[in-house]
């Protein structure tokens, strides 16, 4: 067993020997087996008792506290300890402005690379000439990389460069209930950019994971400039991976496997747009199937979870050896 999400409002986890027992209202909703647990991920206001929380720590349980609509709150963390060298290694790279500067052209540039293959993917599946034109304007700008003698001039290219894929995203979006104009977050403003918001945070928790066990540290990184409690590293790494949330989210719109009436408006000006708890629940087992699916690497085949795992040691060889490339 790989992972566990706790998706119920308002639940309390107990554990009983070798169970991890689901409470509401003293009532058992579930019980899990914990053997072979790796990975717990909990929405909203879900507690536990001092036991589980004991075990979790002891097992290195990677345990992740989400809020309702999927925004990161906080993570258990092992000791760390036995990394010194590699995050010495991490630091004196990406202290270094050249080496730090390749590298997020190295970031954007993928980032760029994906956004082009999988817009011609789908605008030719669903002839869209427009927006094969716009590919050509994101070519463009990944051209212009090479000239970027700053962090913030390819922070402005990448920024120039999602404003594009965005524009392009919306054109595909054929489900006429759903509107996009654009992406916004903190918050998001509708049903589009929630979906999205919910599954790049998905799909970075896979990315930190790796780091953590990878040894480095995941607060620093080289694009995303270093913030209090972001990880910034995982943010960097988890670029790459954006198209597979990206395709995932306008599949469910356009097949209609989700509808407007899975989300809830608030008026709350911190949370103005909620997902219902059956579509939280849609979301995380359709995540955690795509995690499990085997995708291509060279002649081989991996989980995509592994391929993730993979990504974040093949960083690590390129801090070792910056000339092979990242």
């Amino acid at each position: 067993m790989e992972a566990i999400y706790i998706l119920e409002p308002g639940t309390y986890l107990r554990l009983s020997g070798e169970t991890l027992r689901i409470m509401r209202e003293k009532e058992v909703v579930k019980e899990i087996p914990v053997a072979g647990l790796e990975r717990l991920t909990l929405l909203g206001r879900a507690t536990m008792s001092g036991a589980v929380l004991d075990f979790l720590i002891e097992k290195g349980v990677d345990t992740v506290f989400l809020t309702q609509t999927g925004r990161f709150r906080a993570r258990l963390l092992p000791d760390g300890k036995g990394h010194v060298r590699l995050r010495q290694l991490q630091y004196k790279r990406l202290f270094d402005e050249d080496f730090r500067l390749d590298t997020a052209r190295l970031i954007v540039a993928k980032k760029i690379e994906n956004q082009i293959a999988f817009l011609l993917k789908r605008s030719y599946k669903q002839r869209e000439e427009s927006v094969r034109v716009m590919c050509l304007r994101l070519n463009a700008m990944s051209k212009r990389l090479a000239l970027a003698d700053d962090i913030e001039a390819v922070r402005g290219i990448e920024g120039g460069a999602s404003r594009i894929f965005y524009d392009a995203y919306g054109l595909l979006i054929k489900n006429s209930a759903f509107e996009f104009n654009g992406r916004n977050k903190h918050p998001p403003l509708d049903p589009v950019n929630a979906l999205l918001s919910f599954v790049y945070t998905l799909f970075t928790n896979e990315v930190l994971s790796a780091i953590q066990a990878s040894g480095l540290d995941p607060y620093l990184g080289a694009l995303h400039e270093p913030l209090h409690g972001r990880p910034s590293l995982a943010c960097d790494l988890v670029e790459e991976w954006r198209g597979l949330a990206e395709s995932f989210v306008l599949t469910l719109i356009n097949r209609k496997a989700v509808s407007v009436d899975d989300f809830i408006k608030t008026g709350k000006r911190e949370r103005p747009i909620e997902m219902t708890p059956s579509l939280l629940k849609t979301l995380v087992h359709a995540h955690e199937k795509k995690m499990n699916s085997s995708i291509k690497k060279g002649a081989s085949s991996l989980k995509l979870r592994w391929a993730i795992h993979e990504r974040v040691r093949d960083f690590k060889r390129y801090l070792e050896k910056p000339d092979i490339g990242f």
